[in-house]
């Protein structure tokens, strides 16, 4: 065998181990980066999710345009004025659109995640009407509903029951009280927009003595 064929025998596989290498030292900065982007998306996303992880918490799930039309459609603030509070108000797009779209209501939102009141309030700023919307830090468990006449609540299936007790213990006679994608157990409903995720129930119970009906 000449110099030149072992040559040849023993360079191929070399060059064969040299793109291995290679190509493994690409695979590794893939996965490094790869890994790295998730870290930074976890960190960047935990503080808008992480209240959602805890017991009787409103996860935040931004509105749909659809649902916001909805909601809006059901919104009738009185001439000399009304309040709107949006329970679980997430980034503050049912809030901030309804302060928009009516000239005499005062909308509010309660959120106990405080990065999505901190960007709430820079987005009524950028729309405009900072002054007529304000969005607090609470437990929503904890706020009295009693100021509002109109309610806006996007729900959890497992907490509707606790809600509707709320609603009846703290709400204002007449108050109007829309749901968002899980209905009430025992309300009665007035009226309602099936869309599938953007379904809205409204209801507009009425305290007599110390019950409540539902006319």
């Amino acid at each position: 065998m000449s110099t030149n064929e072992l040559e040849k025998q023993f360079s191929v596989p070399a060059m064969i181990a040299g793109e291995r290498k290679s190509t493994s030292l690409s695979g590794k900065i893939l996965i490094g980066l790869t890994g790295g982007v998730a870290v930074g998306l976890s960190i960047v996303c935990y503080p808008f999710v992480a209240p959602a992880l805890r017991r009787h918490c409103l996860p935040y799930v931004p509105a749909t345009p659809n649902q916001i039309r909805n909601v809006l459609s059901f919104v009738k603030p009185a001439s000399g004025g009304s309040r709107l509070l949006d329970i679980g108000s997430g980034d503050g797009r049912i809030v901030i659109a309804a302060a928009r779209a009516h000239g005499a209501l005062k909308a509010d939102g309660v959120e106990l995640n405080p990065w999505l009141v901190y960007y709430s309030r820079l987005a009524a700023i950028r729309h405009g009407v900072l002054a007529k919307t304000s969005f607090y830090r609470k437990d929503l468990w904890k706020f009295s509903l009693a100021p509002y006449d109109h309610i806006v609540i996007f729900g959890v299936e497992q907490m509707m029951e606790d809600l509707e007790k709320k609603i009846q213990r703290e709400a204002s006679p007449g108050t109007t009280v829309i749901a968002c994608r899980f209905p009430f157990p025992s309300m009665k409903v007035e009226n309602r927009i099936d869309e599938g995720v953007d379904s809205v129930w409204v209801y507009r119970p009425i305290k007599t003595d110390e019950k409540w009906s539902t006319k």
